[in-house]
């Protein structure tokens, strides 16, 4: 698979990252051009609540969703109220005006991300490409949101923020080269060209316990290790819930559309499920459309899965079970 020998061409310097070099030379004139043009549009201080953007420097997932609703949950326990905007990927909406996600949204209109947060943490969520966009739509709906958190949109330079988190799995910065040698959306460290090298916050959060990260917290100013585990529950869409160790032994499958599924089947196994089958589909899939295809017999069985792919599912099996990280 063509994806799959990127990966690992990526984290390498071998022959593949060598001849596509000049193309990843190009790539990186253009952003210098693009941000030599780039003039940031900001509304004066008071304006607007702070922004905090959770993004990636690398190509892929690698769990931003996750560390966005616990940002949020953790500033309600605070007493903030945060809002969320986000591009809402996945979307199958034609629309390009900024649509407010509720947790009775369709995912066909929210993207599976977006109504995984409005439904877990409560809070305001608005989705559109064009993230000011959805910022201003958020911000005139809910003036009591007195911060902002972008889920995704690092390089989306058009969105002010004050605080930039940036998220690291496992492949650190690979062969350290831009795309398309590379995996890196932008250079690291970030350089003086860049439009937000000053005055923006900048904190790493590093997975722990796992090799293959370049840069350890210890060696980056404002950097912490993020530890990430399933819980030992899962959910069913009624609110049903039940301990791994009571999973019926048998007849037991597990479903990941993620970007990383191998994880949360290894995370599974690790809990003490002994899974049948496991299948792993594209990060975003269509997974309604994925059970329809199933025969009776693989629908009969129990079924878990992630709380994003839960989102999606639930609308035609609602028996599934969802284990929340």
């Amino acid at each position: 698979m063509l994806q799959d020998r990127l990966l690992k061409a990526w984290q390498t310097k071998g022959l593949w990252a060598w001849a596509l070099r000049p193309a990843a030379a190009l790539y990186g004139f253009l952003l210098r051009r693009k941000a030599r043009r780039f003039t940031p549009l900001d509304q004066p201080a008071g304006q607007r609540p702070p922004i905090i953007v959770v993004g990636n420097v690398l190509v892929g997932g690698v769990g931003k969703t996750p560390i966005v609703m616990a940002l949020v949950q953790h500033l309600q326990s605070l007493g903030y109220r945060p809002g969320v905007i986000s591009r809402g990927y996945g979307r199958q909406q034609s629309s390009v005006a900024p649509l407010a996600i509720l947790p009775a949204t369709p995912a066909a209109q929210a993207g599976d991300e977006a109504l995984l947060i409005a439904q877990t943490t409560g809070a305001p969520v608005f989705v559109a490409a064009n993230r000011p966009a959805a910022l201003a739509a958020l911000c005139a709906a809910h003036p009591e949101v007195n911060v902002v958190l972008s889920d995704d949109g690092l390089q989306h330079w058009a969105l002010p923020r004050d605080v930039e988190i940036v998220v690291w799995d496992a492949r650190g910065l690979g062969n350290g080269y831009l795309l398309p040698a590379g995996p890196l959306r932008e250079p690291w460290p970030r350089q003086p060209w860049h439009p937000y090298f000053k005055g923006t916050q900048v904190w790493q959060l590093f997975r722990t316990g796992q090799e293959g990260t370049h840069a350890s917290p210890e060696q980056a100013p404002h950097a912490w290790p993020v530890v990430r585990h399933l819980a030992d529950y899962a959910l069913q869409a009624n609110g049903s819930r039940l301990g791994l160790s009571a999973f019926p032994q048998q007849h037991l499958r597990a479903l990941a559309g993620i970007a990383q599924p191998e994880a949360f089947f290894a995370d599974l196994r690790a809990g003490g499920l002994a899974l049948q089958q496991t299948v792993a589909l594209p990060d975003h899939a269509d997974v309604a459309a994925w059970w329809q295809s199933l025969d009776a017999e693989a629908q009969s069985a129990t079924w878990v899965c992630t709380e994003k792919d839960a989102v999606k599912l639930w609308a035609v099996c609602p028996q599934a079970w969802a284990v929340p990280l």
